[in-house]
């Protein structure tokens, strides 16, 4: 196989070297070039040719024939909610999270789902063949049907997997993989940068659904080039706390869905189980003590229940703490003040330790107002009533604005016993839900008001 020619080119300007250099001559960057491989001109014909495409010419789009996506369920329900509906034909998913939060075992058990239906390939530079088959029959899964290789060269692996054919792919990790065209070594920039570029290109020109699993770094990002998340179809988050046995699975990324859209599971000892009504198991322990609010968060189309507890106590710093678990540091800094300017609330000497029960990550603003509701409720030390949920977002000027699908909300706080709801004026339904009564507020010192009754 001829090689290409090797290049390297600065990730700050894009400009292009013939051997590495410590600056970039050009903007001046230090350590920016990396290192890359520029197709020969046989490479580009085989390319197109494999592709079978025809020269390219401008199209208008009311000329472009409209086809309904094709897609495949997977056997499991939380991971097909997640992908927008199941595996569309020759797309690319990236999957990262922390290590042993379930990545691997979440789709092995994909894989002996999709047994008999989808021909699969579990590519694995990690592990062997046989610590592969013992982790499928730890988990109880059926070995017939399902193929592994230990491979880590991306040329031997799209080889085999040309002759094979298989129509799923899964690559453990990405960050293993190699071109035997770069002298760089595995897991570097330039490494998994060609490496993930080649199984696209493998994707798209077979049809072949491809999943990439990637290591995240100590921030918490997919370690490697950013131009990774960008080159897949649809970048998936394993998230977890270390001690819960719960395990979120959120989409970043989507072509074929809706975003943020979320997957709940519960790790066991056969693996990873669906979860699918997770309101009941994150209001299985809550509590109604002082400091706890219930509220309804929506995440992708699926609302959700989940429990905020708060814990306000007089300081002994000088710079009093704000610490938050599943919610936005800064965002609560700014509710606090708008709590003392409209509410008439101080917590200025005070401690504030804010945690969404459940290792949830809430990232919209529907979590304003019950925030708010459980720091009052901690600070006077007294409870909200029982079976109340609230939601509502909480403006700089004390207004208490709307957000979305308040409806569906309201339904879903119904369906599960809760009696009694603070919400937006503009969220209030025509007609309340059966068994609830629906308290509307405008501005934020009316909630305050309505919730020490």
């Amino acid at each position: 196989m001829a090689k290409g020619k090797t290049r390297y080119v600065c990730t700050e300007c894009g400009a292009v070297a013939s051997k590495w250099q410590g600056q970039c001559g050009d903007c001046g960057a230090w350590n920016t070039l990396t290192e890359s491989v520029e197709p020969s001109a046989a490479a580009q014909q085989r390319r197109g040719s494999w592709a079978g495409n025809a020269p390219s010419e401008i199209t208008p789009l009311t000329r472009v024939a409209q086809e309904d996506t094709q897609r495949t369920k997977t056997g499991i329900s939380e991971l097909d909610r997640v992908l927008g509906g199941g595996l569309v034909e020759g797309s690319v998913v990236l999957v990262g999270g922390d290590p042993g939060i379930g990545k691997s075992t979440l789709l092995l058990q994909a894989l002996a789902a999709l047994s008999g239906r989808v021909e699969g390939l579990y590519v694995s530079g990690e592990e062997s063949l046989a610590q592969i088959a013992g982790r499928a029959a730890r988990l109880g899964l059926p070995l017939e049907g399902l193929q592994a290789l230990a491979e880590t060269c991306v040329e031997r692996v799209l080889a085999l997997a040309a002759k094979a054919k298989p129509r799923l792919i899964i690559a453990d990790s990405i960050q293993t993989l190699w071109s035997e065209q770069l002298q760089a070594a595995p897991g570097s920039v330039s490494q998994v940068r060609d490496s993930a570029a080649r199984l696209v290109r493998f994707a798209k020109e077979t049809g072949t659904s491809v999943f990439l699993v990637g290591h995240v770094t100590k921030e918490g990002g997919i370690a490697g080039p950013r131009v990774l998340e960008h080159m897949v179809d649809a970048v998936l988050y394993f998230e977890g706390e270390s001690g819960s046995r719960f395990r979120v699975l959120r989409a970043f990324k989507n072509r074929f869905g809706a975003v943020n859209e979320l997957g709940v599971f519960a790790m066991g000892e056969r693996g990873l189980r669906e979860v699918p009504n997770p309101s009941a198991i994150f209001l299985s322990g809550a509590s109604q003590n002082a400091g706890s609010a219930i509220m309804v968060t929506r995440e992708g189309t699926r609302p959700l229940l989940v429990e905020v507890q708060a814990l306000v106590d007089q300081s002994p710093l000088s710079n009093p703490r704000r610490v938050t678990l599943g919610l936005e540091q800064n965002r609560l800094s700014m509710l606090l003040a708008v709590l003392h300017r409209h509410g008439g609330v101080g917590v200025f000497d005070q401690d504030v330790f804010v945690n969404v029960v459940g290792g949830i990550r809430v990232q919209e603003t529907a979590a304003d107002l019950p925030v708010l509701l459980a720091v009052v409720s901690s600070l006077r030390d007294r409870p909200l009533a029982d079976k109340t949920i609230a939601f509502g977002e909480v403006g700089l000027s004390g207004e208490v604005r709307p957000v979305p699908n308040g409806e569906e909300r309201l339904r879903e706080a119904a369906s599960h016993g809760f009696k009694r709801a603070i919400v937006p004026k503009a969220n209030a339904p025509k007609s309340n839900p059966k068994g609830m009564e629906v308290l509307a507020v405008d501005r934020l010192d009316q909630a305050l008001e309505i919730a020490s009754d």
